[in-house]
């Protein structure tokens, strides 16, 4: 019998930071490592992801997990019993094969919970940390980080099936010589910004956190985008720090009429507008970063804005962190960056499978925490090495972050601006 056997796969129901229910896994080794996971739904929720299992009715506005959780106690944790934690790619694919059609009739959320808490469990019992599990001798690359700035759904009417809150901007921190350096550096910025919105009367939910920017105080996004590079300028960091923004354009997109609804500005906006909006955003402000600017299926756009532009074009519900769609997308150029969310895809060893492919293509890969990740999100982006990280500047990810650099010493990297997708970064 070997320490690294899983003897043990409980499930609960626990609260998540989003304020509904998630599913939280620990699975035991005989060793005695541990490994803890939560998968939680997220705002912007593209329609290829992978479905969740659901109990429906009224009892937490139908988004209660129960089911899911029973279906690891009874059906995947039996199933994995017995297997080797630090073998990923078998416990994954054991999960798979339970039977067919596996991650819709036990759940996305389920699987996927149980695949991240194996892959803390096998590096616990390796006794070597996560990012190393992941990446080994080659892990050695922190990201470039943000700090929030602002976000926000109703400015300009509200879209089509827009959520709350969206577009999210924050300040991307990438020419530095460390993680560390970039934290303090967000941090000073975040600091005028802070003081700036509360002048203005803005106050965040959390006192770090995004702005929630009401109806009235803009009337465009252009106001807001010469604000923050104001910010920015006033710090000092001016071609240090940049703007990125999260557009989530598929929850303005009507598809009768094929228009942006209440995105950016009350106007509502065809594709091709939207093409000019962005190139002229990027041309007068300091943007690096701009995920999902079309909707999800318009591969078309996202490609003909990356011939036209010269920063970081990131796919989230393009992608789905699915390696299919990350083909076809690459096949015609659309987007240089894949937005990583394991639970858009199911298991550790696809979203691994998903990473190499966009490697091999030449995109970047943007770990994003907001599925339930929680500080381990800091593991993954150093064990991929990935070029930048949503947010993530401050706060108990950063720490993670400072750790990690740290422990790495001399050979820490800071991805930095060479990291970033996009011919401007590479001059």
């Amino acid at each position: 019998m070997s320490n690294h056997e899983i003897v043990s796969v409980k499930a609960m129901q626990v609260f998540t930071w989003r304020y509904h229910p998630g599913v939280e896994v620990v699975v035991r080794t005989r060793g005695g490592a541990e490994g803890r996971a939560v998968c939680t739904a997220g705002i912007s929720i593209g329609s290829h992801e992978v479905k969740f299992a659901y109990d429906g009715g009224k009892k937490w506005g139908g988004m209660g997990v129960e089911g899911a959780v029973r279906n690891v106690e009874e059906i995947i944790g039996p199933a994995i019993m017995g297997m080797d934690a630090s073998k990923q790619y078998e416990i994954d694919m054991a999960m798979l094969n339970i039977c067919e059609n596996a991650k819709e009739k036990l759940g996305g959320n389920a699987i996927a919970a149980v695949s991240a808490a194996v892959l803390k469990a096998g590096a616990a019992s390796l006794g070597i940390p996560l990012y190393y599990h992941i990446g080994g001798m080659n892990a050695m690359y922190l990201p470039v980080p943000g700090v929030p700035a602002a976000a926000g759904h109703e400015r300009y009417g509200g879209g089509v099936t827009t959520p709350d809150p969206k577009p999210t901007y924050s300040f991307m921190c990438h020419g530095f010589n460390s993680f560390a350096e970039a934290s303090y550096c967000g941090w000073e910025v975040q600091e005028i910004w802070r003081k700036t919105m509360k002048k203005m009367g803005v106050y965040p939910p959390n006192y770090y956190d995004l702005y929630i920017i009401p109806a009235g105080i803009f009337d465009t996004d252009e106001q807001l985008w010469a604000l923050m590079a104001e910010t920015i300028d006033k710090a000092g960091y001016t071609g240090r720090i940049g703007i990125q923004v999260d557009v989530a354009s598929d929850c303005y997109y009507d598809r009768n009429d094929k228009m942006y609804h209440g995105l950016f500005s009350a106007k509502p906006k065809t594709k091709e507008e939207m093409l000019e909006l962005y190139k002229n955003a990027i041309a007068k402000y300091p943007f690096v970063i701009i995920e999902d600017p079309f909707f999800e299926d318009d591969y078309e756009s996202h490609a003909e804005l990356v011939k036209q532009v010269d920063i970081q074009i990131v796919g989230d519900d393009l992608f789905t962190t699915n390696p299919k769609r990350v083909a076809y997308g690459a096949s015609m150029g659309a987007a240089n960056t894949v937005l990583l969310k394991v639970n858009q895809v199911g298991t550790i060893s696809e979203t691994m499978d998903m990473v190499q492919l966009a490697y091999r293509k030449g995109y970047g890969v943007m770990p994003c925490e907001s599925r339930g990740e929680g500080a381990s999100i800091a593991d993954y982006c150093v064990g991929i090495n990935a070029c930048a990280v949503r947010e993530m500047g401050v706060g108990i990810v950063a720490n993670r972050f400072l750790e990690i650099e740290k422990e790495l010493g001399s050979k820490a990297r800071f991805s930095g601006t060479a990291g970033l997708r996009g011919a401007r970064f590479r001059k």
